[in-house]
């Protein structure tokens, strides 16, 4: 099969529809699928990603990664997104390869920067199909990161800019033939906001063997990331971008109630955080953990082939995000075999078996998200019999199963388009 990927953003760019997409070429790859990518490129903020030109070209056997023309994405520096500039690079690129379908990451996000439903022209004058994938809540992030005072916002206005907002995006994910999710609450999701043409199953995996292979070594901060001791420390790791979409500002006023409560005073010497990630609050993050008397350490931003060994000499991996479809991170600490505390809500909660896997705490409850994370920090044992829990339920997020999943959506698509084709062709 022969698959264009019109993306919107690319290693060496670490989130998780990033991460998911390398893992899912590697695949594709393996199976002898031959792909195109199309993203965003980097040269214009090189400074902050200086590597990006290694993931350019050919990067797998069958794979074609090439960078278009970009622009800064919803004011934040090191976000880029396609601009209107790239339409004809675009179709360029597409009409040389000739796909079988075309295949569009966060078709929303790109209608943003390039004012159209991508690809969706070419797969029509080409007749064959094209599929989009919503990988996150974009039209929820709009109160996160809009450029307007907050204190000017309230929840009608930013739910009314919300609807308004979904008046232009809904046409375009109806463009598609399909709009593929992950999880039903993404599902859900599209179905409240109107979409009709929604497609779900399990698309979205973990690189269950890399953390199978990644050991736990008692000196492993030391000699990876240049932290003494902290070896006997418990360790609490906060994975993901450092943006407010990431519920951080929740976290920081929980862990400074959770800090604050005499009965957690012993532990608030014993346990470390760990932040592994970069984004725009990483300066009011650190400035309000200071002087709670918490060992704090920043890794910046960590590659996603040394995330295995993260998570694996970690002890809790903490997440307060509400807006994933699904939950990368969770995902990657189930398979390293670490219990997760996260909200319920969104799609972390749907991965997250409370009592089981992890402790679910009720959306921006700082008492219940404290309640969570000492009942985790003090028995040993109930993070151990979770970390199991979690590297059982991960088995089924296989990237090698998944993708499986989508080829087969692709296959059914295709043969859809062929059908219509033939009828179209018989009148």
């Amino acid at each position: 099969m022969r698959v264009a990927i019109v993306a919107s953003g690319f290693l060496p760019v670490v989130d998780g529809v990033t991460v998911s997409l390398y893992e899912r070429l590697k695949v594709l790859s393996g199976l002898g699928h031959e792909v195109l990518v199309l993203c965003p490129d980097y040269r214009v903020i090189e400074a902050v990603y200086p590597s990006w030109r290694e993931y350019q070209g050919k990067i797998l056997p069958g794979v074609q990664v090439v960078g278009l023309p970009s622009e800064r994405f919803m004011g934040v520096e090191f976000e880029r997104n396609l601009t209107v500039g790239a339409r004809g690079q675009l179709y360029r690129e597409l009409a040389e390869f000739g796909p079988d379908l075309v295949h569009v990451d966060e078709p929303d996000r790109i209608f943003l920067g390039m004012l159209q439903a991508v690809g969706v022209g070419y797969a029509r004058e080409k007749r064959i199909a094209c599929v989009g994938f919503y990988h996150t809540n974009f039209i929820d992030y709009i109160e996160d990161f809009l450029p307007l005072p907050k204190v000017a916002l309230s929840k009608q206005v930013v739910r009314g800019m919300q609807w308004f907002s979904m008046l232009f995006i809904r046409p375009v994910f109806h463009a598609y033939d399909a709009v593929l999710v992950s999880s039903g609450v993404a599902q859900e999701r599209l179905r409240q906001l109107g979409v009709r043409n929604v497609v779900c199953d399990r698309y979205l995996g973990v690189a269950v063997e890399a953390f199978e292979n990644a050991q736990r070594e008692s000196d492993y901060f030391r000699k990876a990331h240049g932290l003494k001791g902290i070896e006997d420390r418990l360790k609490i790791t906060f994975l993901g971008r450092l943006t407010p979409d990431k519920g951080w500002r929740f976290t920081l006023r929980a862990l400074t109630a959770w800090v604050a409560d005499p009965a957690n005073a012993d532990w608030v010497r014993r346990v470390v955080l760990i932040v592994a990630g970069e984004g725009e609050l990483r300066g009011e993050i650190a400035e309000s953990l200071q002087g709670l008397g918490l060992t704090v350490h920043f890794l910046g931003r960590v590659a996603p082939e040394a995330v295995p060994a993260l998570l694996k000499n970690s002890d809790i991996h903490v997440t307060a995000s509400e807006k994933e479809t699904l939950g990368l991170t969770v995902l990657e600490a189930f398979a390293a075999g670490i219990p997760v505390v996260a909200p319920a809500a969104g799609g972390v909660a749907t991965l997250v078996r409370d009592g089981e896997n992890g402790l679910l705490f009720a959306s921006q409850s700082v008492a219940a998200f404290g309640q969570a994370l000492s009942r985790l920090v003090v028995d040993g044992a109930l993070r151990e019999a979770m970390g199991q829990q979690g590297r059982q339920a991960v088995m089924a997020y296989r990237w090698e199963s998944v993708v499986a999943n989508l080829v087969k959506t692709w296959e059914r698509q295709i043969a859809r388009s062929n059908r219509d084709l033939r009828i179209h062709s018989k009148d």
